[in-house]
């Protein structure tokens, strides 16, 4: 129904604005009762015609309308769209009729390109209605079962009554399918026993995989935090994770730190409601540990791990704060580190070190510590470890590791995935265990950034740093066979990763190579699009990597080409579960994902191409790579960046 208002013309044109209102906020949702309410609808497009000074001859139908943002339009039920809705599935209520009907072929089409939307593609009512009808034929498709959560109205109580029954009859669901029910837009708490019910299923590897999320989907449990209350009893989520943590001493310990870190956090954008409900579940987590047979032994050791670390941030917040030369503050570690008193000389008895608990570390090695110069100044602490082998590690003040440790989650991740589909890349993600909002520790691996290696070797740097590490005059380029396919797909294995997570800043210092071969970016300051730079290619392949494949026409850039495309098809595939995870994160105070959390998803999902064929999404991966490859911009941007590193020196 629309209101057209003439007006009459002018000798002299008529200038109009209008205000560019902002999108509504989520809570302005929360009063919706239709089954819009589970879903963040966008606010309808703005759209300018001529107005009223088109002429006659104009092609734009609605040429003579000036149409103008109604902030109150979307965020209100069409009441005639919810009366209908209402009157054609109480036609459905008892579902006596619907349990024998099945669609035709051309029924069966539209469900299973509904089956194929993303998570999130937003269902239209017919669509809803579509699902609705053929409920109880859809129980045997697993993949359907999150589309007939969003078609239920929750708020109709016979509705919802309905919809628990027909859950309790539907086939088992995937994992990732399991994680969007735990997001932010389901709240029906039987929906979400039934995603913790698949969860169950999963063991403790595949669970670690996930538990950072978890840990944040426990913010949308509507957990009551008033005194007397126990999180577990209320929460099927928070006591399917603290009755696994209090069994395993590796998901027990990333479950302490990441509440710990949740608890730790005093921004404004945490509320202190999401401080006081991690506060009881860490209470409820050592409450439930001390119960087990060695549930006393863990608590102190989980305790003495906090200890440690407060230690070791004492010392590096002093010398991030000192003035002193690189020389001076390097000794002045060395000697904190080796004073008895400080009990890190020697850790008796051995302690799981809480970035790799299975690495017990029974003191440090002063004489291997070094401070390296940057703005935050790290240390670099180096641990003897029960086993023998030396554990180097980074241990920084004054940064928050969150955004950074949620990247290597993410590749360690696909990289599970690209196993699964017996594709090895070679990746190595480094450890990284955010302990604080402002401190952290990661795992040092050996390596050599490009800019240093550039630095060192003038021709074909790579390819000389490889040589002279794994030298082969029988092999290509004089080089070891195996370390040269090493290389070639762990770049090809990182350069889609890091296109598919938008990750910015890259420069020749955070693209590292290891000796054996392994290539590996660091420093995730900049994700989902973000670059400090102007004109930053969407993914980095430096001339250097191409060089030491043996330049762009070589039978191993093909080869490398090859490896891209079979890890983006890899991933494509399981854009959903990626896609879900990313979900669970936007209340987590991420930086990059918190500047604009309601389209962090999309843009992860934009980089996957979901709306072309495979054959075409290949393609436009391709067509990246050959621009990347011929652009200026890259190595303008790698020059300067070497210059300012230059100067600052």
């Amino acid at each position: 129904m629309f209101l057209n208002i003439e007006l009459p013309r002018f000798d002299f044109p008529v200038v109009f604005a209008d205000h560019e209102y902002p999108p509504p906020t989520i809570s302005s949702y929360e009063h919706l009762s239709s089954s819009q309410s589970n879903i963040l609808r966008p606010p309808p497009e703005v759209h300018f015609g001529p107005g009223i000074n088109a002429t006659e001859g104009d092609e734009d139908p609605e040429g003579r309308i000036m149409q103008v943002y109604d902030p109150e339009v979307g965020a209100r039920d069409n009441p005639v769209e919810s009366k209908h809705r209402r009157l054609v599935r109480s036609q459905h209520r008892n579902g006596i009729l619907d349990k024998d009907l099945k669609p035709n072929a051309k029924v069966r089409d539209e469900l299973n390109t509904i089956m194929s939307y993303a998570p999130t593609h937003v269902l239209s009512p017919e669509e809803k209605d579509l699902i609705w009808k053929f409920r109880y034929h859809l129980t045997r498709n697993k993949k359907a079962l999150t589309k007939f959560v969003k078609s239920v109205n929750w708020v109709d109580r016979a509705e919802s009554a309905q919809a628990v029954r027909v859950l309790k009859n539907w086939t088992d669901i995937d994992v990732d399918d399991a994680l969007e029910l735990l997001g932010p837009t389901f709240d029906n708490s039987e929906v979400r026993a039934f995603a913790v019910d698949r969860l169950r299923k999963a063991d403790d590897k595949e669970l670690l995989l996930y538990l950072l999320q978890l840990v944040q989907a426990l913010k949308y449990e509507h957990i009551s935090t008033q005194p007397g209350q126990e999180i577990i009893q209320a929460s099927s989520l928070a006591r399917f994770l603290i009755s696994r943590a209090v069994k395993s001493f590796k998901l027990g310990n990333f479950f302490w730190w990441y509440v710990m870190v949740e608890c730790d956090d005093k921004s404004p954008d945490q509320t202190e409601d999401n401080a006081a409900l991690y506060r009881k579940v860490a209470y409820d987590f050592m409450t439930e540990l001390v119960k087990q047979p060695d549930g006393v032994e863990t608590r102190k050791t989980l305790l003495r791990q906090a200890e440690w670390i407060a230690i070791l941030s004492k010392i590096s917040g002093e010398i991030k704060e000192s003035n002193e030369s690189m020389a001076k503050r390097t000794e002045r570690v060395k000697q904190f580190l080796a004073d008895p008193k400080n009990e890190l000389v020697t850790i008796d008895p051995a302690l799981p070190l809480p970035l790799d608990p299975s690495v017990e570390i029974v003191g440090v090695a002063p004489e291997e510590t070094t401070v390296f110069k940057s703005s935050l100044h790290p240390i670099k602490v180096t641990f003897k470890t029960k086993a023998g082998p030396r554990y180097p590690i980074l241990f920084k003040t004054g940064d928050d590791l969150r955004q950074d440790q949620l990247v290597i989650q993410i590749i360690t991740l696909m990289d599970e995935l690209l196993q699964k589909e017996n594709l090895d890349l070679k990746l190595s993600p480094y450890k990284i265990l955010a302990t604080s909002t402002t401190a952290g520790l990661s795992q040092f691996v050996p390596s050599m950034t490009f800019q240093g290696i550039s630095s060192k070797y003038r021709s074909n740097p790579a390819l000389a740093y490889l040589k002279q590490n794994n030298p082969d005059v029988n092999g290509p380029y004089g080089l070891r066979k195996e370390s040269l396919d090493t290389f070639i797909r762990s770049c090809a294995g990182y350069c889609v990763i890091t296109y598919i997570l938008g990750v910015g800043d890259r420069h020749l210092d955070n693209l590292l190579l290891a000796p054996d071969g392994h290539f590996f970016h660091a420093d995730f300051g900049y994700i989902l699009g973000r670059d400090p730079k102007p004109f930053a290619p969407a993914m980095k392949l430096s001339k250097e990597m191409v060089e030491c494949m043996g330049g762009s026409n070589s039978e191993h850039y093909r080869q490398f080409k090859q490896y891209c495309f079979l890890a983006f098809s890899a991933l494509r595939k399981n854009s959903n579960l990626i896609l879900n995870l990313f979900s669970l994160m936007v209340d987590a105070n991420i930086p990059d994902i918190k500047l604009e959390p309601d389209k962090a998803v999309l843009k992860v999902k934009e980089r996957f191409h979901l709306e072309l064929s495979e054959e075409d999404s290949i393609r436009t991966m391709e067509r990246i790579m050959d621009d990347n490859l011929n652009a200026l911009v890259p190595v303008v941007i790698d020059k300067l960046h070497e210059l300012v590193q230059a100067f600052r020196a």
